[in-house]
């Protein structure tokens, strides 16, 4: 579970250390700028692809484009956060009535099936 939680751990480190090094969280300049290097970077095999594919490929959308979606998808995931954290009690009293009706529905003892009678004979 440590060793675990320690690579999880270095893998996110070393996530935000690479995107800090290539600019994604610096000023809007630096990371448009490495957004139109990776678009640039990105046309040829983008290109080829197109050639290859049965279906007409979109073009990747302008920077003004991408601001928004960013900001756009950011704020949802911002607001679907906060919704959970906001429901988080529910969740938990949900869950826990669920446990203790689990765990009564055990100590109950089993229901006893046939009829009382099937040890004495028919009778005719």
């Amino acid at each position: 579970m440590v060793i675990g939680l320690l690579v999880r751990g270095g893998l996110v480190a070393g996530a935000v250390y690479y995107t800090n090094k290539v600019g994604i969280w610096g000023d809007s300049q630096q990371t448009e700028q490495l957004y139109n290097n990776v678009k640039s970077e990105l046309c040829p095999y983008v290109t080829k692809a197109k050639k290859q594919l049965p279906f007409d490929v979109p073009q990747l959308p302008n920077t003004g484009e991408m601001r928004f979606l960013a900001k756009h998808y950011y704020n949802e995931g911002v607001k679907g956060s906060i919704r959970f954290v906001h429901m988080l009690p529910c969740y938990a009293g949900r869950g826990i009535k669920k446990v203790k009706d689990t765990f009564e529905d055990f100590a109950k003892s089993p229901a006893i099936t046939g009829s009382q009678d099937a040890g004495s004979p028919a009778k005719q």
